[in-house]
C-alpha cells in the first residue's frame, strides 16, 4: 500500500526558514515525479515545486523561484523542499504528490489525475 507522509511544517516569522520532507512507501518503482503542492485557506491547490527521481532536473513557481529549494534522497523514496525568506503568501497547508507512471517528459506543477497519490499535507503558517 502506497503511503506518503509529510512533515516539517509549522509557525515562522517572515524572513525565516522551514524544511518539509516528504516520505514514500508501499513501492518498488524506481522511476517517478514528485510534486510539492500548497492550498491555502478559500484557494484552489498550485503547484510549488517538482523533480524526478532520475535527473536533476527541477521546476519551480515563479512565486517560489530563487527561496524554495527541492531536493531528493532515492534510497530513503524521500523528497525535500526547503523554503527560504518565508513570506506571509506563503502560508498554506502543503502536500506531497507522487506520479508513479510517468507518460510525459516532465513533472507537471498542476495537481491533477497524473499524480497518484497523495499525503495528508503538513501546515506551513508564516506570520509575526
Amino acid at each position: 500500500q502506497v503511503q506518503i507522509v509529510e512533515s516539517g511544517g509549522g509557525l515562522v516569522q517572515p524572513g525565516g526558514s522551514l524544511r518539509l520532507s516528504c516520505a514514500a512507501s508501499g513501492f518498488s518503482y524506481d522511476y517517478y515525479y514528485i510534486g510539492w503542492f500548497r492550498q491555502a485557506p478559500g484557494k484552489e491547490r498550485e503547484g510549488v515545486s517538482c523533480i524526478s527521481t532520475t535527473d536533476d532536473r527541477s521546476y519551480y513557481d515563479g512565486s517560489v523561484k530563487g527561496r524554495f529549494t527541492i531536493s531528493r534522497d532515492n534510497a530513503k523514496k524521500t523528497v525535500y523542499l526547503q523554503m527560504n525568506n518565508l513570506k506571509p503568501e506563503d502560508t498554506a497547508v502543503y502536500y506531497c504528490g507522487i506520479d508513479l507512471f510517468p507518460f510525459t517528459p516532465s513533472c507537471a506543477l498542476v495537481p491533477d489525475k497524473r499524480y497518484d497519490y497523495w499525503g495528508q499535507g503538513t501546515q506551513v503558517t508564516v506570520s509575526s
